[in-house]
């Protein structure tokens, strides 16, 4: 069953990272023409980062003998909420003058709300993982979890542009930093 389950959240967190990339290439390609914001850019390495880790994570999945429809349709939201989140860096389509500083800003509270959603997400996620054994849970994991919510509400109740340079640093230092505790 995992095979086939890992196929349909491959596809699903491939389109994620094949959105972002896009994105960066494209403001790459129009880097004369549009006008780059630094922590949108950040944020844009914080969820492929992101995606990286929840693809790594699923494949202790590989494990569970009994899949219900429900887990099935659990980890396939998650997975797509992930790609919801990632879709709010670009737009569809960028073009010459895109002001990303603004774009970012317009869709700030969604990008947040969605960041918050796939963070709680992953709980029920880690949880089940750990009760059925397919792997323990990190110790650090309650404080990583909370502070990344904290990071996220931070970027939703405010928009000082000081305070937004400093959530996606901040967000990586916690996130990166507990990928690499707990292995």
């Amino acid at each position: 069953m995992f095979d086939y389950f890992g196929v349909l959240v491959s596809v699903i967190l491939g389109l994620a990272l094949t959105h972002i990339l896009r994105g960066l290439a494209k403001l790459l390609q129009l880097r004369g023409q549009c006008q780059p914001y630094v922590p949108h850019v950040l944020w844009s390495f914080n969820a492929i980062l992101y995606v990286l880790g929840a693809w790594w994570g699923m494949f202790w999945w590989r494990n569970l003998a009994d899949w219900t429809f429900d887990w099935f349709l659990f980890i396939s939201f998650y997975a797509i909420v992930q790609f919801v989140w990632s879709y709010m860096l670009y737009p569809a389509e960028s073009a010459e003058g895109t002001d990303f500083q603004a774009f970012f800003f317009d869709n700030r509270p969604w990008f947040f709300g969605l960041l918050i959603i796939a963070t709680l997400m992953d709980v029920p996620e880690v949880l089940v993982k750990a009760k059925l054994g397919l792997r323990p849970m990190p110790p650090q994991y309650p404080l990583v979890i909370s502070t990344l919510v904290v990071i996220a509400l931070g970027g939703i109740l405010t928009k000082n542009r000081r305070v937004h340079a400093a959530l996606p640093v901040a967000w990586f230092m916690v996130f990166y930093g507990s990928v690499v505790s707990g292995r």
